[in-house]
């Protein structure tokens, strides 16, 4: 590996440098040829200029630690690779979480932005967040934010919805259980939730009559009465949030604790 390295500098490819505000890792090696990333069809990671952020790189690090530990889970490592798989999936790119920088070329939509690590697979997915050492949870909620309406619909696709939380220390990870198990027990029902459960009452309410006059002009006749209300009552568990998230939980790295940053 190290020769590679050095081969990649030597051509003029790629330099070291140290990273600033992260301690015991030596030199970063940073490609900065952009034919690379196009042979490897990652252009979209190609950056010409220096990292200069510590909180990207560590947000980086910490990003690249959890998919190591779980090399069996379906990453999709790019921008294109996210949009792509949801789009295969048939959801739009409206749901998508995303960001428009505004620049002097013009303005560039980008889709997960942050570029945080996603897994999906036939009926489970798995969103990252990770936590470079913020001190408030203002980003996470954003981020849950942005995301949130995705979320609802691969839940309607039959989707499985995991949610982890990765930090570097106790203070993040604790912090972050908290807001995650909010987002488990705050069912947020919609405004329509109200009055679905008021048709749903009154569908029953017609049923339990047995007025078939009443019924035939509702309902049609009980069969029909009966596929109503079960529709109802799949969109009013959809509308009341219950059961949207299937497993959130947080990761703490062991290689990048407190002592690197």
């Amino acid at each position: 590996m190290r020769r590679a390295v050095l081969a990649l500098v030597a051509q003029g490819l790629a330099v070291e440098e140290a990273p600033v505000g992260i301690r015991r890792i030596g030199r970063v090696c940073r490609i900065k040829a952009r034919e690379i990333y196009r042979a490897l069809g990652a252009e979209e990671f190609f950056r010409p200029r220096r990292i200069t952020s510590k909180d990207v790189l560590a947000r980086r690090l910490l990003a690249l630690d959890y998919v190591l530990e779980h090399p069996r889970l379906p990453w999709l490592p790019t921008e294109f690779e996210k949009v792509a798989a949801f789009e295969a999936l048939g959801i739009e790119r409206r749901f998508l979480p995303q960001r428009t920088y505004r620049g002097a070329a013009g303005n560039i939509r980008r889709h997960f932005h942050l570029g945080l690590p996603l897994a999906l697979g036939a009926k489970r997915a798995v969103f990252v967040y990770v936590d470079p050492g913020h001190e408030t949870a203002t980003s996470l909620r954003a981020w849950g934010a942005a995301h949130r309406k995705l979320w609802w619909v691969l839940r309607d696709r039959g989707h499985k919805i995991e949610i982890v939380a990765v930090a570097r220390g106790w203070k993040e990870t604790r912090r972050a259980d908290t807001v995650l198990g909010n987002w488990v027990r705050d069912p947020r029902p919609s405004e329509r939730y109200g009055e679905i459960e008021r048709e749903i009452e009154w569908i029953k309410h017609v049923l339990r009559s047995r007025d078939k006059n009443l019924i035939r002009e509702v309902c049609g006749d009980i069969r029909g009465g009966l596929v109503r209300l079960a529709e109802l009552q799949n969109r009013a568990r959809r509308e009341s949030g219950r059961g949207l998230l299937h497993r959130v939980h947080t990761w703490q790295s062991e290689r990048l604790d407190r002592s690197w940053f």
